[in-house]
């Protein structure tokens, strides 16, 4: 006989997400993925000056505000026809590359990496680094403590299988402590193109406001370079110890083994990230026309299956049979995994890139993994260190070639009707903002984001969505422990205050 399993909250990833399990014979046989709150931005975006779009859709979001603000400018910069001048198109992929950086650190570092590392191990710590005494006099403070919950966010946790290798886990946790650094040091990479940190204040349509300086330059490089230390050094040597101690998630999560990317950080011609789409091992081209969003078991009374540029923002919490606040995106009718994974493996099986193919063969090679165990729940690990260490590698590029003596802004006129689509990658995947103006004000406004696609319910053909999917055949060993499906579900890097938006 089957039993449910309700996992609510999620902990350790942003906004609101439960997840119900149907279990027989310990193996998931059925999951929903339930978004547990609506906001309403599409809303408060209707009859605004189009030039607010850009500041209010970064509030959607405190770890992903750059991506939201550049989908934003874009969608802008095409329905005002510009041209952004060089300046202005490196200068947004130094910010949003410094906002990867950010966002995959704090992902494997504060909110995953407690689900493999033995946080206890602090305790029998015997070495004379003092930022690791100090964390272990304050573990053993609080552990005498009679706090209901000592030692947040380390405790309580699943009582499961950890690292066992006592070095291992020690060089992990102090990465965990210089981690805090590292994504400190990121932000002020943000901050001195984007003029302050969460919420970039200098991003515009036309490029941005900030004007290049060999100071700033200089500022940002030497940030870049100390970071790019901590990624190569600490970051992708955890990675491969915490994938060669759990081997076993190179095949659990594999999820709907579709995969889309938009493409981002543009360069000349080119994304660097090339889009496309990789569908049960095939490449496709990309059509943005075959978007759509499904609402059928979503708590919206909009029409269902409309394309973003018709989309509907009806909310309707009493819906019959629905059960998530998140929409459920399709292309061509089919669900989409978006992320770092999808950006690596489309970017990997179009070669568009040797220096991506030769660090990815590299890294797995290292593992004794071939190229399809990256589709699993350890493979999006994977996928996401290997990517913060080629987007720092890029930002070196792009800085050297800012212009001190060229603009990063073009000016331009607002006109009374016009229309745009902002295609990006977020950190967790791909993003689009479409903005309808009208009479000077913006008419209609659609954002369809990373997690919206990861983590959506059931389409109108009942299909699950990819987190479901990748729950769906699973083993959970203990019921009152199910940390298996903590682990699927966070390595997507569920943000659920972009989803429901």
């Amino acid at each position: 006989m089957s039993k449910t399993i309700k996992i609510d909250p999620i902990t350790r990833i942003e906004g609101h997400l439960s997840i119900n399990l149907e279990i027989e014979n310990n193996k998931v046989i059925d999951a929903k993925s339930v978004g547990d709150m609506f906001r309403g931005f599409e809303v408060i975006l209707k009859g605004r000056d189009p030039l607010d779009a850009q500041q209010i859709t970064q509030r959607i979001c405190g770890v992903c505000p750059v991506s939201h603000g550049t989908a934003s400018i874009l969608a802008q910069d095409m329905a005002y026809g510009i041209n952004v001048p060089t300046n202005g198109r490196i200068i947004r992929n130094l910010i949003l590359g410094a906002e990867y950086i950010h966002s995959h650190i704090i992902h494997f570092y504060h909110l995953c990496a407690l689900d493999f590392i033995d946080i206890t191990a602090i305790t029998n710590y015997k070495g004379k680094d003092q930022a690791l005494l100090s964390l272990k006099e304050w573990v053993a403070s609080e552990l005498k403590s009679k706090k209901i919950y000592p030692i947040a966010p380390f405790l309580p946790r699943y009582e499961t299988k950890y690292v066992e290798n006592m070095d291992i886990n020690i060089t992990a946790i102090k990465n965990y402590v210089e981690a805090f650094n590292a994504r400190s040091m990121a932000h002020k990479m943000s901050a001195i193109f984007s003029g302050k940190v969460p919420h970039a204040a200098t991003l515009i349509p036309g490029g941005v406001t900030e004007i290049v300086t060999a100071k700033k330059i200089a500022a940002y490089k030497s940030l870049l370079v100390n970071i790019k230390n901590f990624i190569e050094n600490a970051y992708l040597e955890d990675v491969l110890s915490v994938a060669s101690a759990f081997p076993e998630y190179f095949s659990l999560g594999k999820g709907c083994e579709n995969f889309l990317t938009y493409g981002v950080f543009p360069e000349n011609q080119n994304n660097f990230f090339p889009e496309g789409l990789l569908v049960k091992g095939k490449l496709m081209p990309f059509n943005q026309d075959k978007i759509t969003e499904d609402v059928k078991y979503s708590r919206y009374s909009s029409a269902s299956s409309l394309h973003p540029t018709q989309g509907e923002t009806i909310p309707s919490p009493q819906k019959y049979n629905a059960y998530s606040w998140l929409k459920a995106p399709r292309y061509d009718g089919i669900p989409m995994e978006v992320g770092p994974l999808s950006r690596i493996i489309v970017a990997y099986f179009k070669g568009s890139n040797p220096e991506i193919n030769k660090l990815v063969e590299g890294i797995l090679s290292k593992l004794d993994k071939k190229t399809d165990d990256l589709i699993s729940t350890m493979g999006r690990h994977a996928a996401r260190a290997i990517e913060c260490k080629i987007v720092a590698d890029k930002c070196l590029e792009w800085i050297e070639q800012l212009n001190p003596e060229q603009p990063a802004f073009k000016d331009f006129n607002i006109p009374k009707q016009g229309a745009g689509i902002g295609l990006t990658e977020a950190a967790r995947g791909a993003l689009g903002h479409w903005i309808e103006i009208d009479n000077y004000k913006i008419k209609n406004y659609q954002c369809v984001v990373p997690t919206t696609w990861n983590c959506s319910p059931r389409d109108d053909k009942d299909v699950p969505g990819p987190v479901e999917q990748a729950l769906i055949g699973i083993s959970v060993l203990d019921a009152k422990n199910p940390i298996e499906a903590a682990r699927v579900v966070r390595s997507f890097d569920p943000c659920i205050a972009c989803a429901v938006h």
